[in-house]
């Protein structure tokens, strides 16, 4: 006895389906669901009653591949825990998707290759841009994927590569801002926390600080005891701290990096701070406002730096255009003196 194969009780409602029940032709029912095509009223009212109860509904990134565009969107992340880049891909994903595109968010997270492989699904997928929020994908790859028709926008790149779109932060005039604050602030002995993770906004930001301070006159120690994390924060706290030439001053290049040495130094050293330490951070994270921090830090502008990543990808045609850069302005807590 033969088995006939099983059919699905709910198969695909096509347009054709849609349009005998609704009495119009097939392209009746494509200017329906086509923004800005003419269809009248009548024959809109019934297209969309037959697309109701059918349960009929339009397979974008069908239509958007005729006409060689997916309405994909690729966020690519390398530090999903860290709370600057969740706020980056939260408010992203919310302007993005209110413009109709289809956001895909690609976690990169562990080896500096995931970046590489994430940027190349993205040509997989057919995407129209990606964003790489953090992490460094080489030039060739990024090259690659504009010569197969990607927008390609880089935040906090400053090794200015030509054919992607470049979003950028002050980080080294932040970074010499805070030098020159601790140095006002009167500290004498400064002293910089970076990570391991080596991304071209970090390194931009210890760099600049150990220079601005070389300038002053002083050397400042860097410490760069792991990932970029509250427990690295940590650990660079118990190996300063605990050191003959103890800082009173220090710059940690992100505020994650600030709470945990900040924690270590009031429970472990006992020491009071902004009296005994002052310390400035960067992002100005939610957590940096809290009470039990009320850390100094410089804010990174991310709506308006969101809204203008919006910008370029709503445009038709890439533009050729210089980098952006965009301002991170000092936010006045408790963590450094007066």
């Amino acid at each position: 006895m033969s088995i006939l194969p099983l059919k699905s009780k709910k198969s695909s409602i096509s347009a054709i389906r849609v349009a005998e029940l609704a009495g119009v032709s097939r392209s009746a029912v494509s200017r329906t669901f086509t923004d800005g095509a003419s269809v009248s009223p009548a024959t809109r009212e019934k297209v969309v009653a037959a697309a109701n109860k059918l349960g009929y509904h339009v397979n974008h990134l069908a239509r958007g591949l005729i006409h060689h565009r997916s309405g994909i969107v690729c966020l690519i992340v390398a530090e999903m825990q860290a709370p600057f880049q969740a706020k980056v891909v939260e408010i992203a994903t919310s302007k993005l998707q209110a413009i109709g595109k289809v956001v895909m968010v690609l976690n990169t997270a562990g080896q500096p290759g995931n970046v590489d492989a994430a940027l190349r699904q993205t040509l997989n997928y057919r995407a129209d841009a990606t964003v790489v929020v953090s992490g460094a994908p080489p030039a060739s790859l990024i090259e690659t994927c504009i010569e197969n028709g990607q927008r390609v926008i880089l935040i906090n790149r400053d090794d200015l590569l030509e054919g992607p779109e470049l979003v950028l932060v002050e980080n080294e005039s932040a970074a010499r801002e805070a030098c020159l604050i601790l140095r006002r602030a009167g500290c004498q002995r400064l002293a910089v926390v970076s990570s391991t993770a080596g991304t071209p906004s970090i390194v931009a930001r210890e760099r600049a600080f150990v220079a601005a301070a070389r300038e002053m006159g002083l050397e400042a120690q860097t410490s760069r005891a792991g990932p970029t994390g509250y427990a690295t924060g940590n650990e660079s706290a118990r190996q300063l701290l605990g050191a003959s030439n103890r800082p009173d001053g220090v710059f940690c290049v992100t505020d994650l990096l600030a709470l945990g040495f900040m924690d270590v130094a009031r429970m472990e050293f006992r020491l009071n701070i902004p009296n005994d330490l002052c310390i400035a951070g960067f992002d100005d994270i939610p957590q940096a406002a809290w009470l039990g921090y009320n850390l100094t830090t410089f804010r990174q502008p991310i709506g308006e730096i969101v809204d203008h990543i919006v910008g370029i990808i709503e445009r038709d045609e890439p533009e050729a255009a210089p980098p952006i850069r965009f301002p991170a302005r000092v936010a006045w807590r408790k963590s450094v003196r007066p």
